[in-house]
């Protein structure tokens, strides 16, 4: 599968669903498109993953300093 943008495999993801939603496929159609959407779904977690890593959050300490730290992460208390 040629490296697709999220917004692309997100909205074919979508299309597959409605598709298999309607019932109407043959048995050997609707693997083809089970197995694509779940080929999908996988680029789509790994896509939201990354972009998770790379979010980070501006926290101000105690002394009024401002640093960056990964979204997510627990603040020691």
């Amino acid at each position: 599968m040629a490296e697709k943008k999220f917004e692309a495999a997100l909205g074919r993801l979508e299309e597959i669903v409605k598709e298999l939603e309607k019932g109407d496929l043959p048995l050997e159609q609707s693997l083809k498109l089970f197995e694509e959407g779940v080929k999908l779904s996988r680029l789509c977690t790994k896509r939201l993953d990354e972009a998770e890593r790379k979010v980070e959050i501006l926290v101000k300490d105690g002394s009024g300093n401002v640093t960056a730290r990964p979204f997510g992460e627990e603040e020691d208390e």
